[in-house]
Order: C-alpha cells, then sequence, then structure tokens
C-alpha cells in the first residue's frame, strides 16, 4: 500500500506539472484607448484581479498587464473588468472585528470592477476574500457604492447600515416598483442583479447580463460503481495465537456522489459526497481454529476535487476525502472463541482520475488503514486498506 500511495503522490504532481492552461478569447483597453485583439488567461478569479496573463496569438509568449496600464479587459462572451477610482468600504462583517460606528469608512481605491450589468442601470462588484462590495451607476454617472456595513449597537447588538436599498429607491425608478421591492433586496448577487435586470427591462433599455452569461450547471449526480481490493488484519496485544492476515478480497462497491461545483475558478474545484456500500467477506484457517470476516458498511466520503483540464472534453481530476464509516450486522467469528464485532473509525482517502465529456469517468482511489475494532477491544488491534477502481457517471 505505500509503494501505491507513492504512486499516487508521484502523479499527482506529475499532473499538476503538465496540466493545460487555457487561454481564451479577448480583448484589453490600454492608456491611450486602444482595444487590443488577443487571448487572455481566463482562471475565473474569485478575487477581483489586479494584473492578468495574455498571448497576442496562440503561439506567441506569455505577457503581463496590470491595472496601471489597462482600463479595461474581457473574455468575449464571459466576463468584463472595469478599472475605476471609486470610494469603498472595507469595514468586515467579522463580529470580533466590528465597530460601534454605523457609518462606512469609505477610502478612494483603484479597482478593476467585475461588470455583471451593463446598460442604463449598471452593477458591478469587488471581491476579495471574505470581503463583498457592490457598485452602481445610472446612465454616465460616476460609479457608486451601494452601502452596507453591519456595526455594533451601544447594547452591543449587531446593527445593519441598510443605505443601499435607499439608493436604488431613489435612484432606479420604475412605475412598477414600489418601495416594499427595495426595501425587501438583500446585499448579495443574485438579488441584486434580478432588481437591475428588471429596471433595464422596465424601460425597455438595451443591456448585457454577464452574469448570465456565466450560468452553468454547478451540481452533477454522479453514479459510481467499482471494485475494491481489499485486505484486513486482526492483532491481539496479549497474544499473537490469535492474529489473522486475511487474504486480498475483490469485491464489489455502488456510490452515488453529489458534486457541488466552485462558481470560480472555472469550477476547477467541487465538494463531494458520496454514500457507498462496501463488503468485504474472507476466511482463514489458522492452527487451531477457523476465523471468518463478514464486514459490510455505508461509507460516506466527504472531500474536495480539483480538475486539471486537458481540452474540450477531456479533463485529470485528484480528490482527497475523509471517509465517516457506518457498518452493520459485522462480525469477526471465530470456532472456538467470542466473536469481535466490528465497529470501525474514521479514514482518508486519495483519488486520480480521469473524465470525459463530463459524463464519464474512471478514478484509481486509495485509502489510508482503517480502524475496523475501534476502541471496543483493548487488546485487539486491525489495519483495513483498500485500493477501488471507480467507474462513473453523470445522471445531470
Amino acid at each position: 500500500m505505500k509503494k501505491q500511495l507513492l504512486f499516487f503522490l508521484t502523479a499527482i504532481l506529475t499532473i499538476s506539472s503538465y496540466s493545460q492552461i487555457i487561454f481564451e478569447k479577448g480583448y484589453y483597453i490600454n492608456n491611450s484607448d486602444q482595444k487590443v485583439d488577443c487571448l487572455i488567461k481566463n482562471i475565473d478569479w474569485k478575487n477581483n484581479p489586479t494584473e492578468f496573463e495574455y498571448k497576442l496569438t496562440l503561439n506567441s509568449d506569455k505577457k503581463k498587464a496590470t491595472i496601471k496600464t489597462v482600463k479595461e479587459f474581457g473574455i468575449y462572451n464571459i466576463s468584463k473588468y472595469l478599472r475605476n477610482k471609486v470610494k469603498i468600504d472595507r469595514s468586515s462583517k467579522e463580529l470580533n472585528k466590528l465597530s460601534d460606528d454605523k457609518n462606512p469608512i469609505l477610502k478612494e481605491e483603484e479597482l478593476f470592477l467585475k461588470v455583471l450589468i451593463e446598460g442604463k442601470a449598471s452593477l458591478y462588484s469587488f471581491e476579495y476574500g471574505n470581503l463583498n462590495r457592490y457598485f452602481y451607476r445610472k446612465d454616465s454617472s460616476k460609479i457608486e457604492q451601494l452601502i452596507f456595513k453591519n456595526y455594533l449597537t451601544p447594547y452591543n447588538k449587531v446593527a445593519k447600515n441598510n443605505r443601499y436599498k435607499q439608493q436604488l429607491w431613489n435612484d432606479l425608478k420604475c412605475s412598477t416598483f414600489t418601495m416594499d421591492k427595495a426595501m425587501n433586496i438583500a446585499y448579495n448577487k443574485d438579488e441584486l442583479v434580478s432588481f437591475f435586470v428588471e429596471f433595464n427591462e422596465c424601460g425597455s433599455q438595451a443591456f448585457v447580463n454577464f452574469e448570465e452569461k456565466q450560468k452553468m450547471d454547478l451540481f452533477n449526480l454522479n453514479i459510481r460503481p467499482g471494485f475494491n481490493n481489499s485486505s484486513l488484519s486482526i492483532q491481539n496485544n496479549l497474544s499473537n495465537i490469535s492474529d489473522t492476515d486475511f487474504d486480498n478480497k475483490l469485491g464489489f462497491r455502488f456510490g452515488i456522489e453529489a458534486e457541488f461545483l466552485m462558481p470560480f475558478n472555472k469550477n476547477k474545484w467541487a465538494i463531494l459526497i458520496e454514500p457507498t456500500y462496501q463488503y468485504f467477506k474472507s476466511e482463514q484457517e489458522l492452527a487451531t481454529q477457523n476465523v471468518k470476516v463478514d464486514y459490510k458498511s455505508i461509507e460516506i466520503p466527504v472531500g474536495i476535487r480539483h480538475y486539471f483540464f486537458l481540452n474540450e472534453n477531456s479533463k485529470i481530476f485528484i480528490n482527497g476525502s475523509l471517509i465517516f464509516d457506518f457498518s452493520s450486522n459485522s462480525v469477526i467469528d471465530f470456532e472456538l472463541a467470542s466473536d469481535l464485532e466490528i465497529s470501525t473509525e474514521n479514514n482518508l482517502a486519495f483519488g486520480l482520475g480521469y473524465k470525459h465529456n463530463d459524463r464519464y469517468s474512471l478514478e484509481l482511489r486509495y485509502q489510508t488503514s482503517r480502524e475496523v475494532l475501534s476502541n471496543n477491544y483493548i487488546s485487539w488491534s486491525s489495519n483495513y486498506d483498500t485500493l477501488s477502481v471507480i467507474f462513473g457517471y453523470s445522471l445531470f
């Protein structure tokens, strides 16, 4: 198993080194108002960037552009960023960092704002770590932040400055809008985008919804049948007469995986939950008696996956999981001694796989050794090891 783990680590490092970098058709506008068509490295920024890499042609060298030299850049049909000097409040929303001042602390900064809606009324966003701020302008007015701030009252309670609701009601009038509509909008991207879309549609104004262009399926449900090559050894710390090494056994496993793709970095990251049925049956003849094991359980791996794109139809992935195991009616049966009831502990799993057309997948997964006798037996210990070959098919 140690050699297999070494193989996994070596393969992961190799894939990380050679995974393809995708440059997509885009443009930038420099400080001389010159528009340059190019290929931009699209990493689907979670945090608003201050620079980006680009190529003038597919075979040319990579270059770097920064916020100091570029006024605007975008990837066609995907995203757009606009440089602007804005006043931004960076007050924290963390409880231990809240101030007792309800007013925002606005400081002028030069930022690349992400364009969410562009039209008569435009909406922009800025994200950095846990900081999320939204900005807007109507027609050709100055871009302003939509004000929202958490603060502490004199009674040490958390309160909210929701001035953004008044800003929306004052500046974005529509005959079908009521004050309640503006007052009920939460300070989040989905609700603000929806509001700005409705405003632009209300006046029959042409607009671009960049969020709609980027929307994609962020959830996959996959069926995951496969085979486990497992081994089990048990040891008694007081006497080795009952120590048993069961042979490697090939067993069937079946899982259903829920995969939640993260909406940034080109959906390269995902959170996984995969309830899986597995079993292990074996028998050994010792010098004094026969020993049988009948172990079946529901494993629930919870983990993280990262994809490396090879081309439009192919990608390789690695994942790591913490496995919660729930055994049922599972025992180690001694012919002439008391049976041992199986009760397991958590363990880890590491996988390396390939996915084609976002539909079919094949994964090789290694699990670290699992204790199956838990703390029920002071004198007993065990090692349950598994190497799996898993086939996957995405239902949706």
